[in-house]
């Protein structure tokens, strides 16, 4: 199983506008993402946000190319200081490729401690709209397959 784990777009500053949604080059980024992990032959049964605006709107842009006939929901556990030990003991629950959208530093607290079984341990640097894609072997561990970043296939 795929376990795809992406921090929301470039979101707004809360001077702009509280809620935080998606800034223009954010929205364009998580686009581009989509279009690139498309054509790569990525997708997924199902889609998990936080619910706040910036990651729901990521989720959405996202879902319009990579998500099959699943479902887009958001979940509580992954905001940005919950803890990754707790969501990590319910990904049992999974049984398909998924994706969660989330935000820093939960998102990279969880990769460091699924590879690695430390949450401190820095494993991978997320920017904003950033997508790593763990695979779970037969044995249960998990595993870093590869990391994207939207300056990366600009």
């Amino acid at each position: 199983m795929n376990l795809y784990l992406a921090q929301h777009g470039q979101a707004v500053t809360k001077e702009v506008d509280p809620g935080r949604p998606l800034s223009p080059q954010g929205e364009q980024d998580v686009e581009h993402m989509a279009e690139f992990l498309d054509k790569s032959g990525v997708s997924m049964n199902r889609i998990l946000h936080s619910g706040k605006m910036r990651a729901h709107q990521t989720a959405e842009i996202l879902a319009d190319k990579l998500l099959l006939k699943g479902e887009i929901e958001a979940i509580a556990g992954i905001n940005p200081n919950d803890s990754v030990e707790d969501f990590a003991s319910k990904l049992h629950k999974l049984k398909h490729d998924s994706m969660l959208v989330g935000h820093l530093p939960f998102m990279a607290r969880l990769v460091a401690y699924l590879t690695s079984g430390n949450a401190d341990h820095e494993i991978v640097d997320y920017k904003p709209g950033s997508i790593v894609c763990l695979e779970q072997d037969a044995e249960q561990n998990w595993h870093l397959r590869w990391m994207l970043r939207p300056d990366l296939i600009k």
